[in-house]
């Protein structure tokens, strides 16, 4: 190579933008989905959340997570959340202090109380969280979401109060004859945890939430306790466009 194409390259080194890329956790997703039991019963009642706080143990600084049944949708996803924290933590990719992973146990909290006061609130709970300690990004474009992304659906253009919403974990699209498809993983009516298809036109929006810095959940210990804007969902309605405000969209 010749002085003056070695100094172009130099040159061109030099001025090159360097580009990085967040790295996500959407394979440890799914690998913890493929290990989470099938069926079980969907179940909103008290009983369900009971079994959903004894399924998340904790004990001497360590999540053991026992799914049982019967079950509901955010309880399902939180359990999976849980236990790719646990993953990350046992390969030694995650170091968290003992009054972080005490925030994230189940103590029937009401909603935006806590983490999962936040994840199991109407409204956008797990995306909120996200963009509140900066896990990973959240976004709303369906053809730019990927298999291991949490997803919130929403049935109808209600948000809070009259909302209708599923709280699941995308696997991806379908094309059928009749259409296309979009497939997920959650606790679903009426069998429980599992997989399930439904035409994409029966959904009115969806927002995801790709897990990219598990570290900064560090963060919920300088929050707020209370998320206001997600506890105020029980009794009041919102919208898509302030939801997706609220998460940085």
């Amino acid at each position: 190579m010749n002085k003056l194409c070695v100094c172009i390259v130099t040159a061109f080194i030099a001025v090159a933008p360097q580009v990085s890329f967040a790295s996500d956790y959407n394979d440890l997703v799914l690998e913890q989905v493929r290990q989470m039991p099938k069926g079980g019963r969907y179940s909103v009642s008290h009983f369900a959340k009971i079994r959903l706080e004894s399924s998340a143990h904790f004990e001497s600084g360590k999540f053991f997570i026992i799914p049982s049944g019967p079950s509901f949708c955010s309880g399902a996803t939180y359990l999976v959340f849980i236990r790719t924290i646990e993953a990350l933590r046992e390969r030694g990719q995650l170091r968290l202090d003992y009054g972080t992973l005490e925030r994230l146990i189940i103590r029937d909290q009401r909603d935006g109380e806590g983490v999962w006061g936040r994840w199991n609130a109407n409204g956008p709970g797990t995306a909120r969280l996200f963009h509140e300690l900066r896990l990973g990004r959240n976004f709303d474009n369906i053809d730019q979401a990927k298999p291991g992304d949490f997803m919130k659906i929403f049935w109808s253009r209600a948000v809070g109060r009259n909302e209708h919403g599923h709280s699941t974990i995308f696997l991806g699209m379908e094309n059928r004859p009749d259409g296309q498809y979009v497939r997920y993983w959650s606790s679903n009516i009426p069998s429980g945890y599992g997989e399930k298809s439904v035409p994409r036109s029966k959904i009115a929006y969806a927002l995801f939430s790709r897990f990219e810095t598990p570290a900064n959940l560090a963060r919920i210990s300088s929050a707020p306790f209370v998320d206001t804007y997600l506890a105020s969902l029980l009794r009041s309605r919102s919208s898509i466009s302030e939801a997706g405000a609220k998460c940085g969209l």
